[in-house]
């Protein structure tokens, strides 16, 4: 039986900077809902590591032939990825309310 393929799954510092925000925002008011949220994003996303393909393309991209790029829904949260080799890196996590095309383009021209 072959052994399954582990990937690496790594977070990108601005997808990091967008989970701490996320974090802080809600533990305002009720920092066990903020670790919930915490617990919930960081456990999807280390799933990744197993079938990192399991997430849909996204579809904002995949509208312009940009397939690379993949997400997880964490409601209301969407975590952008994108696997290269046998690494899945993080690259944001916005509020899926958001116009991404919006977020994206504000991160290209800062």
């Amino acid at each position: 039986m072959a052994v399954p393929r582990l990937y690496a799954v790594e977070f990108a510092a601005v997808a990091e900077r967008d989970l701490l925000a996320i974090v802080e925002f809600i533990a305002v008011d009720d920092s066990v809902a903020a670790l919930r949220v915490l617990d919930q994003i960081e456990s999807r996303c280390a799933a990744l590591k197993k079938m990192p393909e399991r997430g849909r393309v996204v579809p904002e991209l995949a509208a312009f032939g940009i397939y690379t790029y993949r997400e997880l829904v964490v409601a209301p949260w969407r975590v952008v990825y994108r696997v290269s080799g046998t690494t899945v890196s993080i690259l944001a996590v916005v509020d899926g309310r958001r116009n991404i095309e919006d977020v994206l383009l504000d991160r290209l021209i800062r």
